[in-house]
Parts: structure tokens; sequence; C-alpha cells
């Protein structure tokens, strides 16, 4: 098919059956020209009966390989894999100061290193697919630039090659001949795609769950592409910083899931270990305190490593190497509030502050992820204050997604559904990768999520809708506040104190005992669990083909009547945003309102729950 030119169509074709949309141009052109340039190598090698899986999606992520070859090993007869990128440059030359990064002409910034980019997927494969990790020899990569010559590329072979990171050009093609037969025999490979496929995705290494080795001693994360970009940014800005004595603003933003905490994680321990005065920022007490809880329970030293945006009022400045506000998207316009000392209060704005207290600020944002009044972080704020101060700015953008199951379709589901994506909601396509269901009533779901808790996490959230009793005495339990028809719980517990058995606020999301309370949006969001059960509340209703918020539905209190009506509408889909992506296998949905009940089973279905159980 691909010498016939006909792969491309085929691939487009399926492409959007799989993923629910359309490819673009640019992944297109690389089936027509790229493809077909392999498989010319593929049958003078004599491994035409070999298997070649284009465009394979990475367990628990979006993120997908160009091409793994599947085969037999020519000594050992066992299972064997090749890992292919493909690439149509025909000069490419290494960073000079990091070889990890690439310049290429027509690209504006650096772009990872090809070789770095396939040894980062064998290396995640080996990590997270059950058959693969109790055999990561079976796994080999390459980069094959078809188009290069070793005069144009031969300088990218500075980051080392080892199994997982080989790189071959056009003039090469006898040496990649020889290493494909080295790791494939000339044998089906449909045994091989069988284990590959089916083998069981180990699940994600949740966030708190290795947050302390993370900042302390070794990498659990495998970072991939625009993370691992984003983080040599940030490591090679400190080190030009130290060098040079300057300054340079980091700016990365992504969806939910994309890896923002996951690189801050990753930063704080690689500078931490390093020595280099760092510190990590949010404007979340329930992340921070979480993150201070887990990563810095044998080491209270590490606890200090943890701050909130409005701690940096009066450092000094460029004091830190480096400052990492995660979930940038929550900060203020100032840090003053009313406990703020009256010596200390002024209209000096919280970007500026952390701007100021260190050589390389870093900012992660997700600007849908913005859901109080007064929050604002976004890129151009910070584009503007780092410009205002004469400071460069990096934006790098983070696209693929490794919460809910790595699935792309349910994350532009959910920006449809709501509005936050321009086409409207449509039905649900199931995609293998995440479950998407719709529970009769809250007893229903909570029983669902129940059954659920034998094997995996689960919590259950709802919109701000009812009241928050907050002044609860020792010795009594939680009043059950969210009341739905004769089903009713207590929301999780406010302030720092657990109560009768339930956790603080802070640790609803991480704590077994979270489940039996009804979270909401300022304890769940920057948290994940694996199964999630959203109630949506009458805050927001479908009316015949649109979306409706109502003001006075809403207990937030931050929702005053100061508050422009449009500013609340967004909030509160932005809210409910933040709330369907907290899950990593699947959504359960729940609408007080029947219309709206109405419209999400006409979009997910009717059987699903009872067929899931």
């Amino acid at each position: 098919m691909a010498m016939s030119g006909n792969l491309a169509f085929e691939l487009t074709q399926q492409f959007a059956e799989v993923h629910g949309y359309q490819p673009n141009t640019s992944e297109i052109r690389s089936w027509e020209r790229s493809l077909p340039a392999l498989m010319r190598v593929l049958l003078e090698a004599g491994l035409d009966e070999v298997t070649a899986l284009i465009e394979y999606t990475l367990p628990l992520t979006s993120r997908r390989t160009d091409v793994i070859l599947a085969g037999t090993h020519p000594e050992t007869g066992a299972p064997s894999f090749v890992v292919v990128e493909l690439k149509q440059w025909s000069r490419a030359t290494p960073d000079a100061e990091d070889p990890a990064l690439c310049h290429v002409d027509g690209y504006r910034r650096a772009v990872l290193n090809p070789i770095e980019q396939v040894r980062a997927y064998c290396r995640y494969l080996v990590s997270f697919n059950a058959a693969l990790a109790a055999n990561p020899e079976r796994v080999s990569g390459a980069a094959y630039l078809h188009n290069a010559t070793a005069s144009g590329v031969g300088g990218l072979q500075e980051v080392g090659l080892d199994t997982h990171g080989q790189l071959f050009t056009g003039n090469d093609r006898k040496e990649f001949i020889d290493f494909l037969r080295r790791h494939l025999s000339p044998a089906s490979g449909s045994a091989a795609v069988d284990e590959l496929v089916n083998a069981k995705a180990v699940p994600s290494k949740q966030l708190m769950a290795v947050a302390a080795d993370e900042v302390r001693d070794r990498e659990q994360f495998v970072l991939l592409d625009e993370q691992l970009i984003a983080y040599r940014t940030v490591m090679n800005a400190v080190q030009k910083a130290r060098e040079a004595d300057s300054k340079e603003v980091v700016v990365v933003t992504g969806g939910p899931g994309t890896g923002k905490s996951v690189i801050a994680l990753s930063l704080l321990g690689e500078l931490y270990r390093q020595g280099r005065p760092a510190l990590h920022a949010t404007g979340s007490q329930s992340f921070t305190k979480t993150m201070r809880k887990v990563a810095g329970a044998r080491k209270p030293q590490v606890q200090d490593l943890f701050k909130y945006f409005n701690s940096f009022m009066t450092a000094e400045r460029n004091a830190l190497d480096v400052v990492i506000c995660d979930e940038a998207h929550r900060m203020r316009e100032t840090s003053a509030n009313r406990y703020t000392p009256a010596r200390l209060r002024s209209d000096r704005p919280q970007v500026a502050e952390l701007i100021d207290a260190a050589r390389v600020p870093v900012f992660l944002l997700d600007e849908h992820q913005i859901v109080r009044p007064g929050e604002m972080g976004s890129v151009p704020q910070i584009e503007a204050a780092a410009a205002a101060k004469g400071l460069s700015c990096t934006v790098i953008r983070l696209e693929d997604q490794f919460r809910c199951g790595g699935s792309d379709a349910y994350l532009r589901w959910v920006l449809r559904l709501l509005g936050l994506e321009p086409g409207g909601p449509v039905p649900w396509q199931a995609d293998g990768k995440m479950q998407l269901l719709v529970a009769d009533s809250p007893a229903e779901m909570e029983a669902f999520l129940s059954a659920k808790r034998e094997k995996y996490g689960a919590r259950m959230s709802a919109g701000f809708c009812w009241k928050w009793t907050k002044d609860v005495k020792p010795g009594r339990p939680l009043p059950d506040d969210v009341v739905i028809g004769d089903w009713a719980r207590p929301w999780n517990v406010y302030g720092d104190r657990g109560i009768d058995g339930a956790p603080p606020s802070a640790l609803w999301a991480t704590n077994p005992a979270g489940f039996g309370q009804v979270g909401c949006v300022y304890t769940a969001q920057g948290f994940e669990y694996d199964w999630s059960g959203v109630i949506m509340g009458p805050d927001l209703v479908w009316r015949s083909d649109h979306w409706v918020a109502h003001r006075s539905e809403s207990k937030d209190p931050v929702f005053k009547r100061s508050v422009p009506e449009d500013t609340v509408g967004l909030l509160i889909r932005n809210t409910y945003k933040v709330l369907l992506t907290r899950g990593m296998i699947g959504t359960v949905l729940y609408s007080t309102d029947p219309e709206t009940q109405e419209k999400l089973r006409e979009l997910v279905g009717s059987h699903e729950l009872v067929a899931a159980r």
C-alpha cells in the first residue's frame, strides 16, 4: 500500500475513526513521504512479514510513536520490537548548550533530538507495558532520517547512542538494514503484536505516590517530547543564568494531565539533588499541603520546598535559582489579602513578585482551569509582565495528556460538552481508553464506585450547589449537607483537622478515607484518582440547545454580585471541566436537573453503567 500511494489515504480514514478527529496535514505528509522510505528498507531487508504498528499510542497517554516494528528475535525466537522515529529533515544541528535538543530549518525554537525522542519512547514502553517491563531487552529504538546524510545530521550523535537510541540516515541504508536484521527475523510478527497490545498497561505512577522519591533520590517519571523539552529548557536556562548572570522566564501551558506537575517535580528533584536554591509554589492549599505531607514525610526540610504564591512578597530579588509556579492559572492580582499586615500591603502584581524571586521563574498553567474570580494566570499576562521587565519569555505548549487514560477523545468531548471549544456537544464514541457512564441517581453512582474500590481508587465530587457546614464540633459527625432526594452525604472536611475518620480537606483526594464525602473543585483540582463520580448541580443546566448558568444556585461565596454574569458562567463551566478530568480510568456522570440528565443520556447512552458493572 505504501508503494502504491494508497497507505496515507487509508491511514487518514482509520485515524479519524480511532481518534475522533482528522489528522493534521503534516502528519499526512509524513505518511506519504516517510512510510514508503521505511517500507522500502524493510522489503530490501527481507522483513516483509514483520508487522508495522503505525501511530501506536503509548499506554496511558495520547502520545503516539511513528512506527513500532514487531516480530521475533533472530537468535532467541522471543518477541522483539523496534521503535522507529521518522524524520524528513535533511539537516539538523545539536544545541550548543544541550545536545538533547537540536535546531532544524523551519522551526522557530529548539526541538527534541530524535535519538533522545525514540530513547524516551523505549523507556516509556518498558515502564508502562507489563509484557516489556518483565523483558526490557526485547525493545530497541532508532531514528531514521531518510532525507539526510551523515554530514547534515551527524552532530546529533553527541547525545550518545545505545540500544534504545540509534541514528540512521539515507546514506546509512545498509547499516540500518543490518540493525533491523539483528533484532528481527523474516517471520510473522502477529504473535508479538498480540503480546504487546494485550499486555496490561501498568498503572500510571500517580503524582503523590512518588513525590518523595522524585524530590529526593531518583527519577520515577519518564518525560516525553514536549515535557522533556520543557525540562531541558529550564535546566539550560538555570545553567545560563549562573554562567552569564542572566534571567529568563519560562511558561509551560497545557490541559489537564499533560504532565505539568510531573515536570515540576522532576525539575525540583534535579535542582534539589544539585543543591541549587529552588522552591515550588502553588495557589492551592490542598495541593501544597499534600506535597508537604507526602514529600516531606521523612525529611522535614523537604516540606520547606513547597510554598504559596503569596509567600514571596518580601523575597530578596533573584535569591533563588528557580521558582516553580505550579497551577499558575490560580495566581491572583496581588498577594495581599485580609490577613496581610498593613506594612506589607501593596498593589504590586503577584506575577511580578514571582518573576523577581528567581533567576528562572517557571510558570505551569492551564487557562481552562481558572475557577474563581480574581484568578488570572494566563500566558499573555506572564508575557506582558516579563516584557515590562525587559526579560525574554519562552512558552512551551504541552499537547499530549496522561490523565483520563491518555484519551484525547475524552478531553475533546468534555471541552465541547461545556462549550469551552467550538462545535457544541457531540455523542461519546468509546475509544477503549476512557470509560464514560451516566448514573440514574447519586445512590447508583456511589454503589458503582464503591464496588470499584476493591481494585481502584474512587471519589465523588459535585458543583458547589449545597451549603457547606464549616463549624463542626469535635466528636460530632459531619453533617449531610449534599442532599438529593432521599440520598445525602457530607461535603469533605473544611479545615486542617480530620473529623470522625474523614481526612482534612487538603488530603481528601489522596487519603482513602476521602470516599464517603463529596469533594468540591477546591479539593479536587490538581489531583487524580482512578474513578471519578461527578454530580452536576442546578448551577449549570441544559436548556434546548445551550447551557444556562444560575448564579443563584451556586453556594460558592466567591460569586459576589460584582462578578459579571458571563464571567460567572465561564467559571462554573471551568469548574465542571476540572471535575470531569480527574479520573484516570472512568467518569460517572449525574445531573440533578431532569433536562440536563436527559441530554447526558442522549450523548453518552443509557446502559453503560449496568454493562460496566
